[in-house]
């Protein structure tokens, strides 16, 4: 087999992502028109596409098919970005840039910004209800789908996480309090991703993933979860406003929990290290079509943006 070109692997799931939503959110001048310029703003803002890549390398390495996912994979991005929107707002992180640009609030303003977010939100949900659009999934398996997402963004996921990291700003907390935060607010979503590629992988044979392979996945998918926003915490120290599109330093000016300032920078990047190559590990039986899944994990602690 020869060897993975991670930046055109990328280049390509992500191309596939961003036709799918273009071709599903209304366009910009359906009434409301404000509403949807403003959530087209933010999801078509230049971002990645971490989290639903790797649903979709999930979906590969075990066995499935890139149409069968596809559906699946955008509707997790759709979440991202709404998180992404409130979580800049004033009321939590207060922040005007993301991704090089205004953030959607100095853009629209308050209001707007949290209905494109809700709006976005919603129909992540009303994306995976779509039979039409998946129907190479038995119900079964979309209903796991479906769990495993509300589940990481709820209040036993990603927003519980961000509730943790508001109400420990400014205060002095221990590691496991940090990690409690990183792995919820971060983690979650990422870790959901992987194992909702594993369901629509096996799903679209009609099968449910092999219990030691969705525990390799799960673990793979804790592992780079916590590792990514620990390379984030560091970034934001370490980092250009040019490669994040973001100010830097923000973290320590609104004395956020992060893992440098609790443990240093140094043990940080170490702990990252660590974690990328628990996660490599953790997939070492599952053979070439998970690939991908390791570059993207090695990926995660070298990236700059």
């Amino acid at each position: 087999m020869a060897a993975l070109d991670l930046k055109e692997y990328l280049k390509e799931k992500k191309k596939l992502v961003d036709k799918f939503l273009d071709d599903y959110l209304p366009k910009a001048d359906v009434h409301p028109k404000t509403l949807h310029e403003a959530m087209r703003y933010s999801l078509f803002a230049g971002g990645k596409r971490v989290r639903p890549i790797l649903c979709i390398a999930s979906c590969e390495a075990v066995g499935g098919d890139i149409d069968t996912v596809l559906p699946v994979a955008s509707a997790i991005e759709l979440i991202h970005t709404y998180s992404l929107i409130h979580d800049d707002l004033p009321a939590m992180d207060n922040d005007d840039y993301r991704r090089g640009r205004l953030t959607n609030h100095k853009m629209y303003g308050e209001a707007i910004a949290i209905l494109a977010g809700d709006a976005l939100l919603t129909m992540a949900f009303d994306m995976l209800a779509d039979h039409k659009l998946n129907s190479r999934l038995d119900s079964d398996s979309l209903l796991s789908i479906i769990k495993t997402l509300a589940s990481a963004s709820g209040s036993a996921g990603m927003v519980g996480g961000q509730a943790a990291d508001i109400q420990a700003s400014g205060k002095e907390v221990n590691l496991p309090e940090v990690e409690y935060i990183h792995i919820h607010k971060t983690g979650a979503l990422i870790r959901a991703s992987v194992c909702i590629g594993a369901i629509a992988g096996a799903g679209s044979k009609g099968e449910r993933p092999f219990a030691p392979t969705l525990d390799a996945l799960t673990r793979y998918g804790e592992c780079i979860g916590l590792a990514f926003q620990i390379a984030d915490d560091v970034l934001d120290i370490e980092g250009s406003r040019d490669e994040i599109g973001k100010d830097v330093g923000s973290d320590i000016a609104k004395e956020k929990v992060t893992y440098p300032s609790v443990i240093g920078i140094s043990e940080s990047k170490n702990l990252s290290k660590e974690l990328i190559g628990k996660a490599i590990e953790a997939i070492s039986t599952l053979g070439e079509k998970a690939e991908p899944l390791r570059e993207i994990a090695r990926y995660i602690i070298e990236r700059k943006s």
